[in-house]
């Protein structure tokens, strides 16, 4: 237990030298001074001296060791995917973009992530032997216990398919998987201290939900399915037929292949597999009244369910994320006037609505928070002191 403390006090930020761990764990010095000499020579933490100009002998810093490992991350979409390598401080070392379709399989997908992911260890020169934790974002209902996803739509081969297991065997560590909705709310609730409790919708293949609560903590619900928000029907649905079967579902709305169906635009093409979401950028930025037609109307549809969901969950932010809500605030201003419209004052007069402050990013930024959370458990942290990833 003393272990655990003092890599949270070092890792935290709140105690950089022996004295500073003693005063604010409680811990007497002399056992601090073992179990940082411990952490030292298991290359965990390392001991420097501080570049402050000070008289006498400089004061020593603690800090994660460059060998205390990495982390790696893969926020998986239809079309592309985002892949990086972080440090144990949640600092991005790498990130690039994969052009991988989901369509294609797990087996492709995950060697292709796989490939990318090593290929960044070694740019950045860190051994692949020490990576502590990976974990997969997926746009897709996920077991989280058993690191599957649950009756995809969309992605033949992946009902089942034991993801987590695949990653644990190609990285030797510890491997999580989750939904890409959770990642993205995870990510964006570590930005600031306030945000949470935090609501974040991603509008992409489908429409999803991350619930993040006060603590800081996913609420995934009973078996993972929270915020599954894509198969609630719309007011506005009819009987436009979903992918899951139902009719009027908010996916087959407001969902970026919807919108672009709506407006008669190819999604992708084989030379591009974001050809979609470019065209209809540039249709916006020439103020095409279909398109800017098309994107207040998702915002709408939208803002009907984020209405519903202000009210049950009473969130301090509302994040509204995915490629459409980045290409101008047509959606994002739909969305504000359905839910301050059918919202009540209590639970509105302080919320924020907004984009993602992370961008494209935030999934990745969550996945790390989520696999650093893990090297930093009780048994992760047993795991390196017996010196297994």
């Amino acid at each position: 237990m003393g272990l655990r403390k003092v890599l949270d006090l070092v890792v935290s930020g709140e105690a950089t030298s022996r004295a500073e761990i003693a005063r604010r764990s409680g811990l007497v010095r002399t056992t601090v001074g073992k179990q940082v000499d411990h952490l030292v020579a298991r290359g965990i933490l390392e001991e420097l001296e501080s570049s402050e100009s000070v008289r006498g002998r400089p004061p020593r810093v603690l800090t994660l060791s460059p060998r205390a490992g990495t982390v790696a991350v893969a926020d998986v979409d239809t079309l592309a995917s985002q892949v990086a390598i972080a440090d144990l401080t949640g600092r991005v070392l790498a990130q690039e973009t994969v052009g991988v379709r989901i369509a294609t399989g797990p087996e492709t997908v995950l060697e292709t992530v796989t490939e990318r992911l090593m290929a960044l260890l070694a740019q950045c020169g860190r051994d692949s032997g020490r990576v502590r934790a990976v974990v997969m974002g997926l746009p897709a209902p996920v077991d989280f216990q058993r690191g599957c996803t649950v009756r995809p739509t969309g992605m033949p081969g992946w009902d089942g398919y034991p993801v987590a297991d695949e990653l644990r065997k190609r990285f030797r560590c510890p491997a999580l998987v989750d939904n890409d909705a959770n990642l993205m709310a995870l990510g964006e609730a570590g930005q600031e201290q306030d945000d949470a409790p935090l609501v974040c919708i991603k509008i992409s293949a489908g429409v999803g939900a991350g619930i993040v609560t006060t603590e800081g903590e996913l609420y995934r619900g009973a078996d993972g399915a929270a915020g599954d928000i894509g198969h609630i029907r719309a007011a506005g649905g009819g009987d436009v037929l979903c992918s899951c079967g139902n009719v009027g579902c908010l996916s087959a709305l407001a969902s970026r292949p919807a919108v672009l169906r709506s407006l008669g635009i190819p999604e992708s093409t084989d030379e591009d597999p974001l050809y979609g979401v470019r065209v209809l950028a540039g249709r916006v930025a020439d103020n095409e009244p279909n398109a800017v037609r098309a994107l207040r109307q998702a915002g709408t549809d939208v803002g009907e369910i984020a209405a519903m969901l202000v009210s049950m969950f009473n969130p301090r932010t509302l994040v509204v994320g995915g490629p459409l809500s980045e290409l101008r605030d047509d959606l994002l201003s739909g969305v504000r006037a359905v839910v301050y419209q059918r919202g009540l004052a209590l639970a509105t007069s302080k919320m924020t609505i907004t984009t993602p402050r992370l961008g494209e990013s935030a999934g990745i930024h969550g996945g790390i928070a989520l696999a650093t959370r893990e090297v930093f458990s009780a048994q992760g942290v047993a795991r390196m002191m017996v010196g297994e990833p």
